[in-house]
């Protein structure tokens, strides 16, 4: 097992090496431990967040199938932040900033201590993409294990259960009570109902899409990303993922010889015709840049042309998540992607086979619409093509990104509304200056701008419940959730900070947005444009010191991921 110890032996073999030995000892370790492949569980258990609340338990099943495998398991753990608790507050700022905390806390963990192999388990949004950052930089052998999708809540009334509720419900809740169509007692019912116990958040929101495209990209087991958090079949896919470190690391197949452009490339098709978050974009180009990997914005345009939407899932769909579990989850598109040559066959799994391999005897979904409304079939999709939607013009130059399924129309154009802030747009949408036609526009929000590019959920969930969802656009250099749904554009770079356009929009300016085109324009002359180009001065930075400060002075542009280590000499 040699080979299987290239960093632990460093560690731990010779007679130099007597104190670290010993070190170990008193966490458990015993003589013929020495001898075995050391692998990491990085857990992020927490009591902050149902998301998180059950991944140390998991953690216990993914350390028993390392060592029954041969292999030494040591636990250790890292942060999570809740952007479902965070959301709407400064405290969301911290969301994005989490992944790098992440990220390089698990690679100072293993990178020091000389793990031979790593189990990365995660549960909320960030937790996702800050394992794949670290596992891409580490360049061990690894498996990512998804906690599991949250199971559906239901008011009391509700006796038959034909109406599911998640966190996105609750955020809408608050929209209709500010119009009037829900009294103080239907909120609360609706927010002591919507969350039933442990899991991520039930739609095909950032945490599903990234377990999604985590395992289209080949690096967890066959099934994982589509698994209740809840039940058996979670604590067996922890368990095989433990077991299937100690092979990698036996077989020497490392996370690089998984994460290869052909990799992502499948991510992508994958989380595209999913429906998935606008966050996968952001995501995956960061993931990419950890693995050295060429990965840009237009890539997912060219890639987006030919990938239909094809699941019928919350936020913009009918279903959650649990629903596409009792049809046979991801894997069903998978192989009708493979069969049509979407995807790349040939690609290496963490199973040590290939995606054409592992997806061999997968079953059809169940006939559509008769079985099952749930996925649409090759020549009846949603959309024809991405909802991922790479947008420029003279309001993005280098790019952003829009989430427009077509239910909400493919153009839009009308007048701004302009806040500077998600709060104030917050505060204005639910007090009713929000009209049909406007689009809001939220600045200041950007990587550098927030610091910490926040979501903008708030007031997405706020449009939709006061019923203006169709009838409304959003811009924003923020983000959005992956619960967002509306004629929404994100990721608007250069961002206001950076002297971005979006800085010198004014009430009343006519924006055009055209996803068919895939263009965003401020409806100024020329002339204008350029004198108030001229003029702006972005504003100065809000942090000086700290976490937010840091991260405001290394993170580049959205468009390139919103990473804090490039060119950094």
């Amino acid at each position: 097992m040699s080979n299987s110890r290239q960093y632990s032996s460093v560690v731990v073999d010779g007679i130099d090496r007597a104190p670290a030995r010993s070190m170990l000892r008193a966490v458990g370790f015993e003589d013929e431990d020495f001898e075995k492949p050391q692998i990491g569980i990085a857990g992020s258990p927490s009591d902050l967040t149902p998301c998180n609340m059950h991944l140390g338990e998991l953690s216990e099943h993914a350390t028993a199938g390392a060592n029954e495998a041969g292999g030494k398991a040591i636990n250790f753990s890292t942060i999570t932040v809740s952007d479902g608790i965070s959301m709407g507050t400064p405290g969301m700022r911290y969301s994005l900033v989490s992944r790098e905390v992440i990220a390089d806390s698990i690679e100072t963990t293993v990178a020091a201590e000389g793990m031979d192999g790593l189990v990365a388990i995660g549960g909320c949004d960030k937790n996702m993409p800050g394992c794949m950052i670290a596992l891409a930089r580490l360049n061990r052998p690894s498996v990512f294990v998804y906690g599991g999708t949250i199971l559906p809540g239901f008011v009391s009334s509700d006796t038959k259960e034909e109406n599911p509720l998640d966190i996105v419900s609750v955020f809408e809740a608050v929209g209709k009570h500010a119009k009037g169509e829900l009294s103080d007692e239907g909120l609360k019912e609706v927010e002591k109902c919507a969350i039933p116990g442990p899991g991520s958040c039930s739609g095909m929101y950032t945490a599903n899409s990234m377990a999604s495209v985590i395992e289209a990209m080949g690096m967890s087991l066959p099934g994982s990303s589509a698994q209740l958090a809840v039940g058996k079949d979670k604590r067996g896919d922890c368990h095989n993922a433990g077991a299937t470190v100690v092979e990698l690391c036996k077989k020497g197949i490392t996370s690089r010889d998984i994460m290869t452009r052909k990799a992502f490339e499948n991510a992508v098709t994958v989380g595209m015709a999913l429906g998935g978050s606008t966050n996968i974009v952001l995501h995956l180009l960061a993931i990419a840049h950890a693995a050295e990997v060429n990965l840009t914005i237009d890539d997912f345009e060219e890639i987006g042309n030919r990938v239909p939407v094809l699941c019928d899932v919350k936020p913009f769909g009918k279903y959650n998540v649990s629903h596409l579990i009792r049809i046979g989850g991801i894997r069903p598109l998978m192989k009708m992607l493979l069969d049509r040559g979407m995807i790349h066959g040939d690609c290496l799994t963490v199973t040590g086979r290939t995606i054409a391999e592992d997806l061999e005897g997968v079953e059809s979904y169940p006939a559509y619409p008769d079985k099952q409304d749930i996925v649409r079939p090759w020549d009846n999709p949603i959309k024809p093509d991405t909802h991922l939607r790479i947008l420029r013009g003279n309001l993005a130059p280098t790019g952003a990104v829009g989430k427009i399924t077509g239910k909400e129309g493919l153009y839009f154009k009308g007048p701004a509304k302009v806040y500077e802030n998600e709060e104030d747009a917050l505060k204005g949408i639910l007090r009713g200056d929000i009209v049909s036609g406007d689009v809001v526009v939220i600045r200041n929000e950007g990587p550098v701008g927030g610091p910490g590019m926040r979501e903008m959920l708030s007031p997405t969930s706020a449009v939709a419940g006061r019923g203006l969802i169709k009838e409304v656009a959003l811009i924003t250099d923020g983000r959005f959730s992956g619960g967002s749904h509306g004629f929404d554009v994100g990721h608007i770079t250069p961002e206001a900070a950076c002297g971005g356009p979006i800085g010198i929009v004014q009430n009343g300016d006519l924006i055009e947005i055209d996803a068919v085109k895939n263009r965003m324009e401020l409806l100024i002359s020329k002339e204008d444009y350029d004198a108030r180009m001229a003029a702006y001065t972005p504003p100065v930075a809000k942090e000086k010191r700290g976490v937010l400060a840091k991260y405001a002075k290394l993170v580049t542009s959205a468009s390139e991921g919103a990473v804090t280590d490039k060119d950094l000499f």
